[in-house]
């Protein structure tokens, strides 16, 4: 594929006023996004006392969100191709903020997911929008580098805000207060965007086929639910069924594309080989990344006993070493190359991941911080570039597409991740053997072993604490060595895949 980027000298002529009070704009999306992943891992053992989901519900909770956003991302970047991006995001941002409240007043596991299956729905229409407008905001690539930049450090930002502002709120309300936080940031967001951002579309856009979303939507929610099974319960038939109804569906979906004059998804960008490379590595590094996202709040408060607001500021390396890395990351490209920021970055985190398979009841706050501000830093530098080199790679008019391909990527990891680590750790701490008057809940999740333990006799209670933590910290380095064994592997692929690729012409 030829680049679509002209010269630096020739686009100071459509270098648009206010494009940077736009970015403002936009990064707030990304900011609303951040924050809501971030706070529902800290609120995760307040909703599984209050709410007193299974384990398999309680990872339902968390993953599937990252499921129907994986299934319809596609489907929404190519409708803001079509309908305008512009009208896309705000309308997005509106149901964003309206079904938060929902989340914010579930009553019942199954209401829980269900409306975090409905934040799927309405989160899958903001980042393909955000980075699509940056690309047709942005023709100049340095500029464009930048950014993608303050954009990528806004999403990690809101990782820090996220923990720090939901730290706060579960001390002095109750768990669903983490999800109205999403209110305002959506009103300045919608109310400020009406005024600043530029609409852009395809202009010759086609039909928007609802076939190919469905099966889309069908394919994707199918393969990963497939997988989600066999972690947990092995290669049963309905998850063999469930896996095939999928595969099918992607197949249908790809054919399609290949096909129609005018596809939603344009197969023909995968021939690229740094666009494949990108979405490739950042597929598998949020994959890898995702055990210990989900994870680690558990972890800093049910099993070193920090209050919620301490545990978010414990935090706050990663998103620190993120910020600084993404807004700097183009500028190391270019003076390096693509493939060594990318395959650096990577490496780093997955040697950072591997110090946490040590991590004890009593680690020092010296290792996991030193160890997360090297998992911000590795990460910053890796998403931030491996961004850009996606949007250098297509024409402005299938940028909604191609950054729809990203984010894809980036939910899917994600809930493959959640689905493949979180199995491997709910796994290995079922299987701890409590004291005799052990309930049988105490084995679904850590959240709900301490509440049990809140009803025994003082020694009893003890026991099963430090059987359950134990149990808890075992499946944690397993996941934790997991991650690291990818993240490894997926910088060793970055650096031949990426090969020759640089920011001024990638693709």
């Amino acid at each position: 594929m030829t680049s679509t980027l002209q010269p630096a000298a020739t686009t100071e002529a459509v270098r648009r006023p206010g494009r940077w009070l736009a970015l403002s704009v936009l990064v707030l999306a990304v900011l609303l996004v951040a924050v809501d992943a971030t706070v529902l891992g800290l609120a995760t053992p307040y909703i599984s006392e209050d709410l007193n989901p299974s384990g398999t519900q309680l990872l339902w909770i968390g993953d599937v969100y990252s499921f129907v956003i994986a299934g319809l991302l596609v489907s929404m970047g190519s409708l803001g191709d079509r309908i305008g991006r512009k009208r896309i995001l705000l309308g997005g941002a509106t149901a964003f903020g309206a079904i938060s409240v929902l989340n914010a007043y579930a009553t019942t596991p199954e209401l829980m997911i269900l409306a975090r299956a409905l934040l799927g729905v309405a989160g899958a229409t903001l980042m393909p929008a955000t980075l699509a407008l940056i690309r047709n905001l942005f023709h100049d690539p340095r500029e464009r580098s930048l950014a993608v930049g303050i954009w990528g450090a806004t999403a990690s930002a809101g990782t820090a805000v996220g923990p720090i502002a939901g730290g706060f709120l579960l001390e002095h309300f109750w768990w669903g207060s983490v999800f109205l936080i999403n209110l305002p940031v959506m009103a300045v967001l919608v109310l400020v965007g009406i005024r600043t951002l530029p609409e852009s579309r395809n202009p010759n856009p086609g039909p928007w086929d609802l076939i190919s979303v469905v099966l889309s939507l069908v394919g994707m929610i199918g393969v990963v639910y497939a997988v989600k099974e066999a972690a947990a319960h092995g290669f049963t038939w309905p998850a063999l069924a469930t896996a095939l109804l999928g595969a099918t569906a992607l197949y249908g979906f790809v054919h399609g594309q290949l096909t129609m004059p005018t596809p939603l998804l344009d197969m023909r960008l995968f021939r690229c080989r740094g666009f494949s490379g990108a979405v490739l590595a950042d597929l598998l590094t949020v994959l890898g990344m995702s055990g210990l996202v989900f994870f680690l709040s558990q972890y800093l408060q049910l099993v070193q006993g920090r209050r919620p607001f301490e545990a978010g500021l414990a935090e706050l390396p990663a998103a620190v070493g993120a910020v600084a890395a993404g807004l700097v990351a183009g500028r190391a490209a270019r003076r390096f190359s693509v493939r060594a920021v990318v395959s650096g970055g990577l490496a780093a985190v997955g040697l950072a991941l591997a110090v946490l398979t040590a991590l004890g009841r009593s680690t020092g706050y010296p290792v996991l911080g030193a160890a997360l501000l090297v998992v911000g830093i590795g990460a910053g530098f890796s998403f931030t570039v491996t961004a850009d080199v996606i949007l250098s790679s297509v024409p402005k008019e299938q940028a909604g597409a191609a950054s729809a391909v990203s984010e894809t990527a980036y939910e899917l990891g994600a809930a493959l991740g959640i689905a493949l680590l979180g199995s491997i750790v709910t796994g290995a701490y079922r299987d701890f053997t409590g004291p005799a008057g052990t309930p049988a809940q105490a084995h679904e999740s850590l959240g709900a072993a301490v509440e049990a333990a809140t009803k025994m006799p003082p020694h009893t209670a003890e026991a099963l604490l430090t059987a359950s933590r134990d149990s808890f910290l075992h499946g944690l380095h397993l996941a934790s060595g997991a991650g690291a064994a990818v993240l490894l592997g997926t910088a060793v692929a970055a650096w031949f895949l990426l090969k020759g690729q640089n920011l001024e012409s990638a693709g």
